[in-house]
């Protein structure tokens, strides 16, 4: 994969918006750092773009792997209807389909939506990529966007489309809630610094996971340099005993804090059941656990939504992979809960924030962390997820790891120093 600069890219999008031409590049097998840099630059400005589209004739597909009981899903169903309320779109323009497996049902359920008029068409979860492919395929007349994918890029289908965010920058922050706790608690003489051990409960291992789960912890690590993560996985994205049990076998084993990339209420009420803080993934859990509820972070999809609508109704390129950013207000953490919070935490992280925008801190920046005790200086990344390209794209340059700028879904799957995996016997 050959890489642009930057600036080369920024200052093409900003031409393409000017042009009210499409916003980002080719969805062939030539995608570029430019291309999605591009992407993401052209959407800072378009998607708040006033021009008229015409909308009457839209309709607009939704596919969610679970229903509104899972926190992961009920913020797509919410961003959906954000969008639709924002776009004016009326309730017969949007069809939310809940409970979609990753399997062929998310095909057969893509094309009764093509069958009911849908002009675009979302999905929401990992597996339902290879199916959402498909029905690209299928009907090249309608346009396709799958949220965590990994493949448009590489596909070289001009109506098949994978979208992201920088999610690990609002993972980092809420990791500073975090450290922020332990540092409290640690001051109050709850536990001693070499005691400040975090727990996590994660779905799967996918690198989506690790670069969530390692980002919290460099968030953490920031503040309170003495800490260490234990991770367990579920192997199930939504199991609320799976992921109860979870959080108690990490509360067993010395864990002062329980974060997670789960989707239900299983570990944050099993945080809430034992006193636990808490930082909860997706939204607000503070109604069910307002004693333990720190923060969340989340992706906000209602940009991206937005702005995909609008680019299918006025017949516009929509880029074969998108990046949400702080920015783009993509990326968003949840009102802090006082209750529960360490007492300076709300302006740790809006210092943190600004350095983030600003480029003077980068979440992976690999003089924070090491892996068998060495710094990494660099990495080649299987950014394609193709075969004939695997292993070919370095992703380390000036200090630290560029995460999802080389394709929209996060790739980094480095296990640092300071975090252990848990098997099922631990």
């Amino acid at each position: 994969m050959k890489k642009a600069l930057k600036v080369i890219a920024l200052v093409l999008a900003l031409a393409m918006v000017v042009a009210f031409a499409a916003c980002g590049g080719d969805s062939g097998n030539d995608a570029t750092e430019a291309d999605n840099t591009a992407a993401t630059a052209a959407d800072e400005t378009k998607a708040g773009d006033d021009t008229a589209a015409d909308l009457s004739d839209m309709k607009v597909g939704f596919i969610f792997l679970h229903d509104e009981n899972s926190t992961y899903d009920l913020n797509f169903i919410n961003a959906a209807k954000a969008a639709a309320a924002e776009l004016g779109l009326s309730d017969d323009q949007i069809i939310l389909k809940t409970g979609i497996d990753e399997s062929q049902d998310c095909f057969t359920t893509a094309e009764d939506l093509v069958d009911q008029g849908c002009n675009i068409i979302f999905a929401d979860s990992f597996g339902h990529e290879e199916y959402m492919i498909q029905a690209a395929e299928k009907y090249p007349e309608v346009q396709f966007c799958h949220a965590t994918g990994v493949r448009a890029h590489t596909e070289g289908l001009a109506n098949y489309h994978n979208a992201f965010a920088s999610i690990y920058e609002g993972r980092y922050l809420a990791g500073i809630a975090a450290g922020m706790k332990l540092n409290e608690m640690i001051e109050n003489g709850d536990f001693t610094a070499e005691e400040a051990k975090i727990g996590y409960v994660g779905a799967m291992t996918y690198a989506e996971v690790k670069s969530g789960y390692t980002s919290f912890f460099l968030g953490a690590r920031s503040v309170c340099e003495t800490a260490t993560m234990e991770v367990t996985f579920t192997g199930s994205w939504y199991d609320p005993d799976a992921e109860q049990a979870a959080a108690e076998k990490l509360i067993a084993n010395g864990c002062k804090l329980i974060s997670q990339h789960a989707d239900s209420m299983g570990a944050p009420g099993a945080c809430e059941k034992a006193g636990v803080p808490n930082v909860s993934y997706n939204g607000s859990t503070i109604d069910q656990c307002p004693n333990t509820f720190i923060v969340s972070s989340r992706i906000d999809w209602t940009p991206y939504f937005v702005f995909a609508i609008k680019a299918a109704a006025a017949g516009e390129e929509i880029p074969a992979d998108w990046t949400g950013t702080l920015a783009t207000g993509s990326v968003k953490l949840t009102d802090i809960n006082t209750a529960a919070a360490a007492e300076g935490t709300e302006e740790a992280i809006a210092q943190a924030t600004a350095d983030l925008e600003a480029g003077t801190v980068h979440v992976f920046d690999t003089a924070k962390f090491t892996v068998d005790g060495a710094a990494k200086d660099s990495y080649q990344a299987d950014v394609d997820f193709d075969e004939a390209y695997q292993g070919d794209t370095e992703v380390i340059a000036d200090g630290y790891f560029h995460e999802s700028e080389y394709r929209s879904a996060p790739y980094f799957d480095l296990d640092i120093d300071g975090i252990t995996l848990l098997d099922g016997n631990d």
